[in-house]
C-alpha cells in the first residue's frame, strides 16, 4: 500500500493532526507533501512492543533523513510537528484552524501543473534519487525533457506560455 501511494502519478498531500505513530509515519513519509498540525505527535513506536519499522522504513528514512530516522526508530521517542519540520518530514506546521486552508493552496498549486507533468516529474525525481550524478544521468534527464516536450501537454504548456494565457488543464476560477 506504500508503495502504490509513494508511486502515484498524481501529487498526494498528507493532512496531519492528532498522532501519527508507526504505520501512519509511513502513510505521511510516502505522501509528497504532508502538512501537520502544531498539536500533533510522531512516533516510530515499533521496538517498543518488539517489533521493527520494516515496511515504512524505506519511506520514513527517505523523508526524514538517516540520522532522525536511527535515532527515533530506535528510542521510540515522541517527537513534535516542529521536529518533524526540521527533519524535513513535514513542509508545513500550522495551527488547527489553519490545516485545511492551506492543504487547499497545495492542491491549488498542484492544478496549475499538467497531469502528464506531474506524473513525469514524480518518475524523474525517483532517477535522480537513485542515481549518481553522471553522464549517464544527464543523458537520462535530456531524453525525458526531450520526449516531454514533444508530449500534447507540453506543447500546450509551452504554446500557453508563449500566447500568454493559461494552458487548457487549468480551470477558469484558477486564475
Amino acid at each position: 500500500m506504500l508503495d502504490e501511494l509513494y508511486r502515484l502519478p498524481k501529487p498526494t498531500i498528507a493532512r496531519v493532526n492528532g498522532h501519527a505513530f508507526a504505520g501512519g509515519m509511513g502513510l505521511v513519509s510516502a505522501c509528497d507533501i504532508a502538512i501537520a498540525s502544531k498539536e500533533t505527535q510522531f512516533c516510530l513506536s515499533e521496538v517498543r512492543i518488539g517489533l521493527i519499522p520494516a515496511t515504512i522504513g524505506p519511506y520514513v528514512v527517505s523523508a526524514m533523513g538517516i540520522r532522525a530516522a536511527r535515532r527515533y526508530m530506535m528510542t521510540a521517542e515522541r517527537f513534535t510537528a516542529t521536529d518533524a519540520h526540521r527533519f524535513g518530514l513535514v513542509h508545513e506546521v500550522v495551527d488547527i484552524e489553519a490545516l485545511d486552508d492551506m492543504v487547499k493552496t497545495f492542491v491549488k498549486h498542484f492544478n496549475y501543473g499538467g497531469a502528464d507533468a506531474h506524473r513525469e516529474t514524480k518518475a524523474l525525481i525517483e532517477i535522480i534519487d537513485q542515481s549518481a550524478l553522471d553522464q549517464q544521468l544527464i543523458n537520462e534527464t535530456a531524453i525525458r525533457i526531450a520526449r516531454v516536450r514533444a508530449s500534447n501537454e507540453g506543447r500546450e504548456g509551452i504554446r500557453s506560455f508563449l500566447e500568454k494565457r493559461k494552458p487548457s488543464w487549468v480551470g477558469e476560477d484558477e486564475a
